[in-house]
């Protein structure tokens, strides 16, 4: 006899095969399918033939908010409507299915009602067998068979069901993987456009006014930035200069930085004071959105014919002023950063800019920007970049401060988003 031909004195094993060549068949029509309720309820379709019950489930484990797991039936036949209706999400705690998930182990109760782990959950049920579901030797589910007669399943039955189980793990894997491919291509679409509506929103050249050289530019990380630079025309000799920082980064960090340029430019049209402008803007900001969500902006208006600058602080890095003879000060005046707390108020500075000084606007992701040791580049090291380049013109100068924090902290980019804005008084 032929090795591998079944021995038909032994009907048993005949059943068990044919048991194996229907597995195989299910798990060939489960495997076509990255849907994962299709796919379990395929394999409750076909589970009667398989192995013959009266009710059966397909459960998975979920935590809640509160860190809570629970049983949620992805696919259930065969239970009355009272006990489907309290079905949503079962707690963890007494019965097969909490036992199961525990131990991680299978188990055949012939006779439910001599078992002191049974829960009834199904007054018709006499007998009931249970496997794990593993994935990456974790339970995430319990396959569930009950049948009205005692001792209906036997170990043979068992071993299908463990190996259904398993076969149910890997599409479940599948499917999740396949689920997370694609929300990660729908965010990266996402950030995409973000990220081109974002890069609209910056002027697309530099300001020209007389006897100043002016230039910025924003160093983002690879995500979207939080950072936001802007100039707007007032007067032919007077442009309104804005350097902001959002908290955070990605979508709602560019969002804020959105927000900030529409309603700083209402201000600017409307002809607000600097201080008035962010004392509006901060109510704005409090009154839509959400705790948390914060911004250090400063703003204030370049005047070409009192070459003057005037402007408020709301919270930001204090400006860099480098005289012509090497001399430097950071301006420390400032107040609380916009969206903190409703009704601020904020006060006006007045900087007198002479000719041969540099006044340098920055984000903290330059001065934050850390080395494989954990060193910040720090004020000192962008005073000397800033008095190193003093003597290029502004373009030149944000293109020199960018190399530095680069061959600084050895890497492309930014642990977080970096800007400069640079105005050199000629």
């Amino acid at each position: 006899m032929n090795s591998t031909t079944p021995d038909v004195k032994h009907p048993a094993k005949l059943l068990v095969v044919d048991k194996l060549r229907m597995l195989l068949d299910i798990t060939k029509t489960i495997s076509r399918s990255l849907d994962l309720d299709d796919v379990l309820k395929r394999v409750m379709q076909t589970l009667g033939t398989l192995l013959p019950h009266d009710a059966a489930g397909i459960y998975l484990i979920e935590q809640d908010d509160k860190n809570e797991r629970h049983f949620v039936p992805k696919v259930i036949q065969g239970y009355d409507p009272d006990f489907t209706a309290e079905l949503p999400r079962l707690k963890f705690g007494e019965g097969f299915l909490s036992w199961v998930a525990e131990h991680g182990e299978s188990l055949i109760s012939p006779d439910v009602s001599k078992d002191k782990r049974y829960f009834s959950a199904r007054k018709r049920t006499r007998s009931e067998m249970l496997a794990p579901i593993i994935s990456n030797e974790t339970v995430i589910g319990v396959f569930d068979l009950e049948s009205d007669e005692s001792d209906a399943f036997d170990d043979d039955d068992l071993e299908v069901l463990k190996l259904l189980a398993s076969q149910v793990a890997i599409i479940i894997e599948k499917a999740n993987l396949y689920e997370q491919q694609v929300e990660q291509k729908r965010i990266q679409a996402q950030l995409e456009v973000a990220r081109q509506l974002q890069l609209a929103l910056l002027p697309g050249e530099d300001p020209q006014l007389a006897g100043f050289d002016i230039s910025a530019y924003n160093f983002s990380t690879e995500e979207i930035s939080g950072d936001y630079y802007d100039w707007v025309k007032i007067f032919d000799d007077q442009i309104g200069i804005v350097v902001a920082d959002a908290v955070g980064k990605g979508i709602p960090a560019a969002l804020l930085m959105a927000f900030l340029r529409a309603s700083l430019r209402a201000a600017v049209q409307t002809g607000y004071a600097p201080h008035i402008a962010l004392s509006k803007l901060n109510d704005l900001l409090w009154e839509s959105t959400d705790d948390n969500k914060y911004m250090t902006v400063i703003y204030g208006i370049l005047d070409a014919t009192n070459r003057t600058f005037v402007y408020s602080n709301a919270g930001h890095c204090p400006p860099l002023l480098v005289h012509s003879n090497g001399e430097f000060r950071f301006i420390e005046y400032g107040d609380i950063p916009l969206g903190l707390f409703p009704e601020q108020r904020f006060h006006q500075h007045f900087i007198r800019l002479e000719k041969g000084q540099t006044l340098v606007f920055y984000t903290d992701g330059i001065t934050e920007a850390a080395n494989k040791h954990g060193e910040e580049f720090g004020n000192d090291k962008l005073v000397k970049s800033v008095k190193d380049s003093v003597h290029l013109p502004a373009r030149e100068m944000i293109d020199f401060i960018r190399k530095s924090v680069a061959d600084f902290t050895e890497r492309k980019f930014l642990d977080d988003d970096g800007t400069l804005f640079i105005i050199k008084a000629q």
